[in-house]
């Protein structure tokens, strides 16, 4: 599974291994807890253990079931990670009293506060980001700086990270079966985990044909472009050749911006807000690149909101009404914020500070930055 990135520099050979010492991600909550209620909003953090290890855990010691614990975000094994979870304030004494377990395991209570409701996945404003990249010499860290500002202008493909797939990269290959299945299994949970791997399996096979047509009308002219879209090898760069000729190319080569939009597209207020189709591309693409709005992509199912025109066209060959989702939509584009570059020189080390909002993986934007996709 290739993920394309439309930018042009070659790739900086920097070195990066995620480990808890050079890789830190902190949960950005959405709202502040409200001091009373049944639930208690707890603030840990864990060292190599994934959020799954860490409900299963914690699970045991409050003799719970995990589901019963409430969390917004999966978060990497192979980091030092800080996040919100919740219990009912019930199971708090037991929480309380296995500290020394909790330390063996490499995890530890910052902050427990009362709070009225569960915990539910997606409910975080978005993630902050530590990374060390190391054996940097003084050239490849004017390339990161350079690349750094292009990014924070430009934004970045919001493909899913390989942690999504599982270690050898194919659980959505079971997630397919599951899903056109109408008995569910006792592991709700994870059929949900392996459904949606499938489903992001799909959503990134759109994105990088997107990157793809993106790359064709910017970087060829429009008869070479057209030939390029009538002998790709994607079945969707094919059909929508069928659509084109050289006026409608050249309108897409005056689009500014890396990924170039489609009539019909369905584009979301950003970084969050109500969902529409576009009807104008001149006036999405000016508020696009102001970053107002964001196309957005499918994660399939059953109720997801349709996309029409040449963007259903290249949209279709990647869908899949799934049985048992609902669907729903994703950002095609996001934006690093409050970004931060420091070379050490005296260690060769380029360490790096940025943040996403939520369901944007760090180690894409790395993969961006680095120009290793």
């Amino acid at each position: 599974m290739n993920r394309i990135y439309p930018f042009s520099h070659s790739p900086i050979d920097c070195y990066f291994n995620p480990s808890p010492r050079d890789f830190v991600i902190e949960e950005i909550p959405l709202y502040a807890p409200s001091g009373e209620g049944e639930h208690c909003l707890i603030y840990i953090r864990k060292k190599g253990l994934s959020t799954f290890e860490l409900l299963s855990l914690l699970a045991s010691i409050l003799g719970c079931k995990a589901y019963e614990i409430g969390y917004a975000g999966l978060k990497d094994k192979a980091a030092t990670t800080y996040q919100y979870i919740s219990i009912h304030r019930s199971l708090l004494p037991k929480l309380e009293n296995a500290a020394s377990i909790l330390q063996e395991r490499q995890v530890k209570i910052l902050n427990i506060a009362k709070h009225h409701n569960k915990l539910r996945i997606g409910h975080l404003k978005g993630n902050r980001f530590f990374v060390r990249l190391k054996k940097c010499t003084p050239l490849h860290a004017q390339k990161l700086h350079c690349t750094l500002s292009v990014l924070t202008q430009s934004g970045f493909p919001n493909y899913f990270g390989k942690q999504r797939f599982g270690r050898d990269g194919r659980n959505f290959e079971e997630g397919k079966t599951l899903a056109k299945m109408a008995n569910k299994s006792r592991n709700k949970k994870l059929d949900q985990f392996l459904i949606s791997a499938y489903q992001s399996y799909l959503f990134n096979m759109w994105l990088a044909c997107r990157v793809q047509l993106s790359q064709m009308v910017h970087f060829l002219p429009p008869s070479e472009a057209l030939k390029a879209l009538k002998n790709a090898e994607l079945e969707a760069l094919k059909a929508l050749s069928s659509h084109c000729d050289t006026k409608r190319v050249q309108a897409l080569q005056a689009q500014k911006q890396h990924f170039v939009l489609l009539e019909g597209d369905v584009m979301g207020h950003y970084p969050f807000g109500k969902l529409f189709i576009n009807d104008d591309t001149k006036s999405a693409c000016e508020r696009f690149m102001q970053r107002d709005i964001a196309p957005m992509g499918a994660l399939s199912g059953k109720k997801l909101t349709p996309s029409s025109a040449l963007s259903l066209v290249c949209e279709k060959p990647y869908l899949d009404v799934l049985a048992r989702s609902v669907g729903s939509r994703r950002y095609a584009w996001v934006w690093a914020e409050d970004i931060e570059g420091e070379y050490i020189a005296q260690k060769a080390h380029f360490e790096l500070r940025f943040s996403l909002p939520k369901g944007a993986y760090g180690t894409i934007f790395l993969e961006a930055l680095l120009g290793i996709g």
